[in-house]
């Protein structure tokens, strides 16, 4: 190795480094096997149907990746990136942040709903109380008998 290359040079050598059929079939391995598990996980409705476009979109984007690496190369030349590996990481994280923002979104409206709801329950109740007659005497175990 030449102790005197560049750092443009460095990145690509990292760049046209030669992919690995192993790796190549681990990917994909993987992304199928994604796939699976995201209709196995619909079919038994532990996953809920709206959800499943994005894992079936992200699990395929996986295939096509794992298939065309040369893509991901050139995805990773274009934003800069040193490795292929790393822009997977960096594309992982904006996925991640893009669903912890969706759920977050989710339970800001289900606790405003929820609010609303304790609302109307505690109104409900106070207008049943208001009915009720006062006077009436409590019906007691012993009317029955």
């Amino acid at each position: 190795m030449n102790p005197n290359l560049t750092p443009a040079q460095l990145r690509e050598l990292f760049l046209d480094n030669p992919d690995l059929e192993a790796t190549r079939w681990l990917a994909l391995s993987i992304s199928v096997l994604l796939i699976a598990v995201v209709l196995l996980l619909v079919r038994k409705r532990a996953l809920r149907e709206e959800y499943t476009p994005i894992w079936v979109a992200v699990s395929a984007t996986l295939v096509f990746v794992s298939l065309r690496l040369d893509l991901l190369r050139e995805l990773t030349r274009a934003i800069g990136a040193w490795t292929p590996s790393s822009t997977v990481f960096f594309l992982g994280e904006l996925f991640l942040v893009a669903i912890c923002l969706n759920y977050a979104v989710r339970l800001s409206r289900a606790g405003t709903q929820l609010k609303n709801l304790a609302q109307e329950l505690a109104i409900l109740n106070a207008r049943v109380d208001a009915l009720a007659p006062r006077n009436s005497p409590a019906p007691s175990a012993e009317a029955g008998a």
